[in-house]
């Protein structure tokens, strides 16, 4: 008896240790490539279309400001993070290209859903006016 409340235990430490870290996403790393990539649009940006585009296939998760807050955003465990926040917006248009086109985890790669890649850049410029 007492070796199986160990086993029971252990079990749930074990499961709860395996919740807790599905909780925390491990850190998107973004290949140097495309760190140091440029948008090709970036002096030219299209709002509009970029806008367009963000509302078609980002709003939906990631809500009209942003936030995180879309109205699928509760179907995901994942931090599906805050477009407005510094600690996004420090990032490069390449890394946010990168994350865009080849996605991850839930967070789908849009390469064949938009495959003309200044579409992607698009979004990226209208994403860069949700700042706070």
């Amino acid at each position: 008896m007492k070796t199986l409340k160990f086993f029971i235990t252990i079990g749930v430490i074990c499961f709860g240790l395996f919740s807790f870290t599905k909780l925390i996403q491990e850190e998107w790393k973004v290949p140097e490539k495309y760190q140091k990539m440029k948008n090709p649009t970036a002096t030219t940006p299209d709002l509009a279309t970029g806008k367009l585009l963000y509302t078609k296939h980002c709003k939906s998760c990631h809500g009209v400001e942003g936030y995180g807050d879309g109205p699928k955003a509760e179907d995901f465990d994942a931090d599906l993070g805050d477009f407005s926040t510094e600690e996004f917006q420090v990032q490069t248009d390449g890394a946010l290209y990168y994350k865009t086109t080849i996605g991850r985890d839930d967070m789908p790669g849009y390469i064949k859903k938009l495959p003309d890649d200044e579409d992607r850049w698009q979004i990226i410029n209208y994403i860069r006016t949700l700042v706070e």
